[in-house]
């Protein structure tokens, strides 16, 4: 059974496809034909700033482990032969921090079913039983349907096709590189160990994986990613710059 066409799932999706559309008619007669592909552009901020409060708590929930980070560095060489012991000790001292090992964790699982929803109106052909009517309106001339890899395979690739992912691209990747020159992680004496800097290398260059992603994907679908990976940058540097994590002792 497709989870879209789950009675409950199918109706946020339809809802918010309403929404969608609504936008892309109240945008008609500022952007014309570009209306839908502003919409879309629209709606992605208005998601973004309604989990602006889950950025805060994964900002704070950073801020706390790298504050404890010593500390529980001290635990693990004191207590590494008795591994009960060092848990015991680990969950008392978030305890006494008021703070949790998941705290991180809990923001993500908030933001994903909404993330879902909105990325799914970008990708299916079909919403909740009839066809998606934003994949067949154009941003310049090109389809937000089409993906750049689908044109080139379907021989229906365009000059304007090309432009508009290569710019979509430039920006993802641009955004990917300073996202992993500001928040490069910062590797210490105490982290020494046999392949920690190659892991802490190899997690940078993850921050690229969306550009992968954008070349498959609808460009509507693109323009989510690209206003997505924008905006979080931004509402990363703001927020480690409202919390930050400090020297982390080696």
């Amino acid at each position: 059974m497709d989870l879209l066409s789950f009675p409950p799932i199918a109706a946020i999706l339809d809802a918010a496809y309403a929404l969608l559309m609504g936008l892309a008619d109240l945008l008609q007669p500022l952007a014309g034909s570009a209306s839908a592909a502003l919409a879309v552009i629209v709606l992605t901020l208005l998601v973004r700033t309604i989990l602006i409060p889950a950025g805060i708590a994964q900002a704070k929930a950073e801020q706390t482990r790298a504050r404890l980070a010593p500390k529980l560095q001290a635990l693990q060489r004191r207590y590494k032969n008795d591994r009960e012991r060092m848990s015991r000790e680990t969950m008392k001292l978030y305890a006494d921090e008021k703070s949790s090992p998941l705290a991180g964790c809990v923001p993500v699982l908030i933001q994903a079913p909404i993330v879902g929803v909105v990325y799914a109106l970008f990708l299916y052909p079909v919403i909740a039983g009839h066809p998606n009517a934003l994949l067949a309106d154009q941003l310049l001339g090109v389809p937000l349907g089409a993906s750049l890899v689908g044109t080139i395979a379907g021989g229906t690739a365009t000059g304007a096709t090309a432009l508009m992912f290569g710019i979509l691209l430039l920006v993802i990747v641009v955004v990917a590189e300073v996202t992993r020159r500001v928040f490069r992680p910062v590797v210490g004496a105490s982290d020494a160990a046999p392949g920690v800097e190659a892991v802490a290398r190899m997690a940078g260059f993850l921050q690229f994986g969306t550009a992968v992603v954008a070349i498959f994907v609808p460009l509507a679908a693109a323009l989510y990613l690209v206003v997505t990976v924008t905006w979080t940058l931004v509402q990363r540097v703001v927020l480690r710059r409202r919390f930050p994590l400090g020297p982390v002792a080696g």
